[in-house]
């Protein structure tokens, strides 16, 4: 989810391309009454009269637009002060090292996902299991995993590795040698 800054750089920065010096305060204006609107109607005495103004969170809305207002606000002086005819994204070096770090975030964290629901289709193949043994079987079981050098969950995982299913539903075990861990 992206806070209230990111969501108001991102809209200024595409919304903001080609604007001039006034167009820009005229935003500027449009920002500073929707920031009071909207925390006008956290106080509740606003009525919500646009249709922008009837979201999920309140609270969050009035961040956005505070946000954007402080946004216009600093593209409008950076086209002032640098005496540009109009708001170029890319030569807004504050905005362009936002959007590369927004960027190499969005990145990372859709790569961690990918890698996430790798995992997760891989573990669907798997099977943990958690058996509960009597006391006999569970000591010959650790006296076979001790001798083969291997934990008791690796001899159980390689005796299920190594069954047969008859055609009478009989399971067996052909001799095998384990291999140690």
């Amino acid at each position: 989810m992206w806070c209230a800054d990111d969501v108001a750089r991102d809209v200024v920065r595409r919304q903001g391309a080609g604007l001039s010096a006034a167009e820009m305060s005229g935003k500027v204006a449009e920002a500073a009454v929707r920031e009071r609107e909207t925390a006008g109607a956290l106080t509740g005495w606003v009525h919500q009269s646009s249709s922008e103004l009837s979201y999920e969170d309140p609270q969050h809305l009035a961040e956005v637009w505070k946000a954007r207002h402080v946004e216009w606000l600093r593209v409008r002086d950076l086209i002032v002060a640098a005496g540009a005819g109009m708001y170029d994204p890319e030569q807004d070096s504050v905005g362009s090292a936002w959007a590369r770090e927004h960027e190499e975030r969005r990145a990372a964290a859709l790569a961690g996902h990918a890698a996430w629901m790798a995992q997760r289709r891989e573990a669907k193949a798997e099977l943990h299991a958690e058996v509960w043994l009597d006391a006999s079987t569970g000591r010959r079981l650790r006296a076979v995993a001790e001798g083969t050098g291997l934990t008791a969950e690796q001899v159980l995982a390689q005796l299920a590795q190594h069954v047969v299913l008859g055609p009478d539903g009989t399971l067996s075990i052909p001799p095998f040698t384990p291999p140690n861990s």
